[in-house]
């Protein structure tokens, strides 16, 4: 090839990793708050009823149907703290409190607007039907408010102390280990999370389906082991995925194999 053909010959464009970076962080984000917002809508609406038998012994497990997605937010928390480091992560937590707040802002106005409902002029809330149901929106207003109610303290409560937590086993294992990081700061965060959503939610808000006629006591540890049952679980099988998301994304984002993007 001639002088002339090299000093021709197209030169490869290197990555523009600051997009790269800015792209990732905004789908994580993006997941992990849409994943907030659409859990605090179901909340507790419904109860899915996951009991099982183990060596003849019925395991009772009731697990609220707002639960389900929660496994994801950790996830992403977990991935942005490893790839972005603890400020980025703060700041999704924080910007995750705020939209709680907007959900409830939200549900609040759809509520006191005028409607085409009758309305009772006593309660102020529109009629109920011959079930004696208010209109769906009001129910899930009314099941809403009750789970954001709880979910508020128990989520900042929960979601900064699973930053915190990841952060400081990083520093343990010097960078090492993400399975440790990854499932320890999930699974203990998660007790905090759990105990606070079932306790605020019965006591504060009055919406879980509790049997009056039974003991209190045994029934709030049901909802509460099986929450944090069903959470601890997932977060063991989100290590997988974890292992495979920072392998893949780190080089893609043009990362040392310990750095972070914000570390320059």
């Amino acid at each position: 090839m001639s002088a002339d053909q090299l000093a021709t010959r197209p030169t490869q464009t290197p990555p523009n990793y600051e997009k790269r970076r800015q792209r990732v962080y905004l789908v994580l984000s993006g997941v992990f708050l849409g994943t907030l917002s659409l859990l605090n809508v179901l909340g507790i609406s419904r109860f899915v009823d996951l009991s099982f038998d183990l060596f003849g012994l019925s395991i009772p497990m009731l697990v609220a149907v707002g639960v389900l997605p929660y496994p994801i937010t950790f996830l992403c928390t977990d991935l942005i703290s490893e790839l972005f480091g603890e400020k980025k992560a703060r700041d999704m937590v924080w910007v995750g409190m705020l939209l709680n707040g907007w959900v409830i802002f939200l549900l609040w106005l759809g509520g006191v607007l005028p409607g085409t409902e009758p309305m009772d002029l006593a309660t102020g809330l529109p009629e109920r039907d011959a079930a004696g149901r208010l209109p769906v929106f009001f129910e899930i207003r009314e099941l809403a408010f009750g789970a954001v109610a709880a979910s508020v303290i128990a989520y900042l409560a929960a979601q900064l102390c699973d930053v915190r937590l990841f952060h400081f086993w990083k520093k343990v294992t010097a960078g090492r280990h993400l399975w440790l990081r990854n499932n320890a700061s999930t699974m203990t965060s998660q007790i905090l999370d759990t105990t606070a959503v079932i306790l605020i939610t019965h006591f504060y808000a009055g919406v879980l389906p509790i049997d009056p006629e039974a003991a209190l006591a045994p029934q709030l540890l049901v909802f509460i082991l099986s929450g944090y049952v069903f959470k601890v679980v997932m977060a063991a099988l989100d290590t997988g995925p974890a292992y495979l998301c920072v392998g893949w994304l780190r080089p893609y984002l043009g990362l040392r194999p310990d750095g972070e993007a914000t570390d320059g």
